[in-house]
């Protein structure tokens, strides 16, 4: 009898299990949106690397980039989340839903034609019933009105025998009635029984099981829920564990040591300032006149090219500091008499000849006034980076042109071995479609060759001077050290000061030296090479004499005159014929600079 009560409950508890779904549902887009975010957020974060000289290379920097990659794969653990959600719950949870829903509404149409069936049995057994009531009335009605005619002696025969047939025919009609009335009812009982004993439990059952199975399919979707993310935390603790090792990882000592080989320049400390002695004139007298004039007048100048070169030089953190003067020595000094007897001390200008060499070579070479005036591009040899940077930047091309050259080479390899295969089967294929590529791969075998020997010898040079600093500082140790000799002009020691012997001070060379720092150019970045066709004498001036098959770097292409200029591996320069010549240029070269 409470078919309507259960009809409720069914489809609360369908309402209630849409509800869960749409509960996972919506935390199904908070992880997928999580998880974008974080994705983002790592996005935003990561070094965009467009070259291998951005590469993170602190610990500090790495740390930081592998905590980024374990959110990253945190990001793709909740990704993993949803979607077991979305398919283990949410999915399964729609699925079911919609069976429930079709179960429940069989059951309820089931129940409802019982129910009706029931009905339409009660409406036949009253509708006898009330049949049945009826006639008995007309019988008795019949049989009254024949007792009447009966006793009443004013009644013909016919009238009586009349009622009597009618009572007789009521009286069956009611019998017959009776019995249909008797065999509706039994039915009606039977079918009544029936409904609430068999039909109306068993579709009851039915509704139970059905609501029964969607509280064991909520258990089971709670349960999925909770493992689709107790699947993932072993994943997402190694992610955690990840962000610790790399947090571990941190190593200070070994950032201070990055930043110590990434600035370390290779420049000698600066030197000494020699004294400068403005007072030998007052104590020149005429016998020495001319001699100490021409010293006085090499020390000038010695001084002021010590002094201008200093003043021309590019220091790592702004201008140079002031020096403080040196230290008087015995080598800087010695004694000389004048006609009268007295004696005064004059300095010798050597010691600053030897501080000036040692300025020239403990520090770069200053760019000369026409390369200033280009600009800041980064040279082909990386002159304008110091030495000791200079250094690693040609090893790590070098190391790059010999990757590359063995990539050719074993790109020619496979060639010539396709090249074989194809002469001795022609069906497979031409051997002279294979020609173009293989002379192009000579062509970039031999160009990186010239490149890895270009690069080398740059290197060698790098290398070299800074080899002779080391040499020059050491030597310059063991001088300090020696307190009993004494350091002539040249560089030799003697234990006696009345032996030392003063050679001339080579004025010409200094100067010679000091000239070539403001008027020799850099050496200018090569474009290309070219192979020589034709012999070329080179007799005019500024020209480059050549022979046939010779292989010279391009330095600046041909403006329209008919000359190119060209270099040799020895460094000389000059003008060659651009008819005589087969020029191959670089790809990546933007051309020759023109200078104002």
């Amino acid at each position: 009898d409470q078919f309507d009560s259960l009809d409720k409950h069914t489809q609360w508890g369908i309402d209630f299990l849409e509800r869960y779904a749409k509960f996972v549902k919506e935390r199904i887009e908070i992880e997928q949106n999580y998880a974008k975010q974080l994705r983002n957020l790592v996005k935003k974060y990561c070094p965009k690397r467009s070259s291998k000289d951005e590469e993170p290379r602190f610990t500090s920097c790495i740390a930081f980039f592998n905590i980024l990659n374990e959110l990253n794969d945190y990001a793709g653990q909740r990704e993993v989340v949803a979607e077991e959600m979305a398919h283990r719950v949410y999915g399964e949870l729609m699925r079911y839903a919609h069976d429930l829903k079709t179960e429940r509404k069989m059951h309820l149409q089931e129940g409802r034609k019982a129910q009706q069936y029931l009905d339409m049995c009660w409406k036949q057994m009253d509708n006898s019933k009330k049949k049945f009531e009826r006639e008995c009335r007309e019988a008795e009605k019949a049989q009254q009105s024949y007792e009447r005619l009966d006793n009443d002696t004013n009644a013909t025969k016919a009238d009586v025998e009349k009622a009597k047939q009618q009572l007789n025919l009521r009286t069956h009609m009611a019998d017959e009635n009776k019995n249909e009335y008797a065999a509706q009812l039994q039915n009606f009982n039977g079918e009544q029984h029936k409904h609430f004993y068999v039909v109306i439990p068993q579709i009851y059952k039915q509704l139970q099981e059905m609501d029964e199975r969607r509280t064991i399919k909520l258990s089971e979707c709670y349960r999925g829920f909770a493992d689709s993310e107790r699947k993932v935390i072993p994943i997402i603790s190694k992610c955690l564990e990840g962000m610790i090792l790399a947090a571990k990882s941190v190593d200070e000592r070994r950032d201070s040591q990055m930043v110590v080989d990434s600035f370390k320049s290779g420049f000698e400390p600066p030197g000494d300032f020699p004294f400068e002695d403005y007072s030998q004139h007052i104590y020149r007298t005429i016998s020495d006149g001319t001699i100490s004039a021409s010293k006085q007048e090499s020390g000038k100048v010695d001084a002021k090219s010590t002094v201008g070169k200093a003043k021309g030089k590019l220091w790592l953190f702004g201008k140079k500091p002031k020096p403080q003067s040196p230290p008087l020595t015995p080598t800087s000094l010695f004694t000389s008499s004048t006609p009268n007897g007295s004696q005064f001390l004059t300095f010798s200008i050597e010691p600053v000849h030897y501080c000036m060499n040692e300025i020239k070579t403990g520090k770069p070479r200053i760019p000369s006034f026409r390369s200033l005036k280009r600009g800041g591009p980064a040279l082909e040899d990386f002159s304008h980076l110091p030495p000791e940077q200079r250094r690693k930047k040609l090893q790590q091309r070098i190391d790059e042109l010999n990757r590359e050259l063995q990539k050719e080479s074993d790109q020619k390899d496979a060639l010539n071995k396709m090249k074989d295969v194809y002469e001795k089967n022609p069906q497979m294929g031409d051997p002279g479609s294979l020609q173009p590529k293989l002379a192009e791969t000579m062509n970039n075998i031999d160009r990186l060759r010239m490149e890895i020997h270009k690069n080398e010898a740059w290197l060698s040079e790098v290398e070299g001077k800074t080899g002779g600093r080391g040499d020059r500082r050491h030597s310059s140790d063991i001088n300090h050290l020696v307190t009993q000799g004494r350091e002539s002009p040249e560089g030799s020691y003697t234990d006696d000061a009345n032996q030392e012997v003063r050679g001339p001070p080579q004025q010409h060379s200094h100067h010679s030296e000091f000239d070539d720092e403001f008027e020799d150019d850099d050496p200018l970045p090569a474009i290309g090479h070219c192979k020589a066709i034709y012999p070329f004498d080179g007799h005019n001036e500024g020209t480059l004499a050549m022979k046939e098959g010779e292989v010279l770097y391009i330095i600046e292409e041909d403006k329209g005159d008919g000359w190119t200029r060209a270099r040799r591996q020895n460094g000389e320069e000059g003008y060659v014929p651009t008819s005589y010549i087969d020029v191959t240029l670089e790809k990546n070269s933007k051309g020759a600079v023109t200078y104002i």
